[in-house]
């Protein structure tokens, strides 16, 4: 046969089976492009596949880290509380035994006071746990009201199904004494003890990170390792949350009072207890 008697047969054979001339197998051999991968390349204005990434494209931004966690901050006492003996002086049921409604707190030696305290440091940490996606309740809305009593701020708690609550004070203690403590619940037969357990590991996570944070000493004068268990605080036997105080020094010290009265200080005792729910919870 000639070579143009061959050509010609080849091209006829190519219009009867389309797929028998310049497609690409399976296998990856050569041939020419398909009519739908040429659309693909030469269509103006088409979109890319779905399928793939734009380059230099941004990750989700990732959840905040106590996203969905409530959380109570309970400052110590009230900045009223001295005008209202009436009312702070009236014995409430913690179970145990009966104690006043609330008390109007200590002070350091030139009168800074711990209701003035804990005010300040629980509003610092209100902000960090909320930038962390955290809900936040307070169990007092100002310094300058009464109370409320203990058995209230435990209910505060109860009622919010808080994941953690922290209720945050300073000691007076004897003025030679120094160092924070963390006072835990113990099982009393009560709402708390199903909880006691939760509590103890919260009171561990806030120990630590207490002292990475601030560098203040464990307690010289009470508690072991800065660990101290009670069951005569209202705001605890009443709890059915995890719930810990913390002392968080001896406004009667004059190296801790010095801390505690400095502001910037203060914003790393509320950085350090916010580091320690952080942990708890997450």
């Amino acid at each position: 046969m000639t070579s143009r008697a061959l050509a010609a047969g080849l091209l006829a054979l190519c219009g009867l089976g389309a797929t028998a001339c310049g497609a690409v197998s399976a296998s990856g051999a050569e041939g020419a492009a398909s009519p739908r991968a040429a659309d693909a390349k030469s269509a103006p204005g088409r979109a890319p596949s779905t399928e793939v990434r734009a380059a230099g494209a941004a990750d989700p931004t990732p959840a905040k880290p106590l996203a969905g966690k409530v959380i109570v901050i309970d400052p110590g006492h009230n900045g009223g509380n001295y005008r209202h003996p009436e009312v702070v002086n009236k014995k409430v049921n913690v179970l145990t035994e009966w104690k006043p409604c609330d008390t109007t707190g200590t002070a350091t030696n030139d009168g800074y006071s711990e209701a003035a305290f804990t005010w300040d440091v629980a509003n610092r940490m209100v902000k960090l746990l909320k930038a962390k996606g955290a809900t936040v309740k307070l169990t007092r809305a100002d310094n300058s009201g009464v109370g409320p009593c203990i058995t209230q701020r435990a209910a505060i708690g109860n009622k919010a199904h808080a994941n953690a609550a922290v209720s945050v004070h300073a000691d007076g203690a004897p003025s030679s004494a120094r160092g924070f403590h963390v006072i835990m619940p113990k099982k009393i037969g009560g709402p708390v003890d199903p909880v006691v357990g939760k509590s103890a590991k919260l009171g561990l996570a806030l120990r630590d990170a207490y002292k990475s944070g601030t560098g203040i000493p464990y307690s010289t004068y009470i508690g072991k390792d800065a660990l101290d268990y009670r069951s005569d605080l209202g705001g605890l036997n009443l709890s059915t949350v995890p719930k810990v105080f913390v002392e968080t020094g001896n406004m009667r010290n004059p190296r801790d009072a010095a801390k505690l009265k400095d502001p910037s200080f203060r914003q790393r005792i509320a950085d350090s207890l916010v580091k320690g729910l952080e942990n708890y919870l997450t």
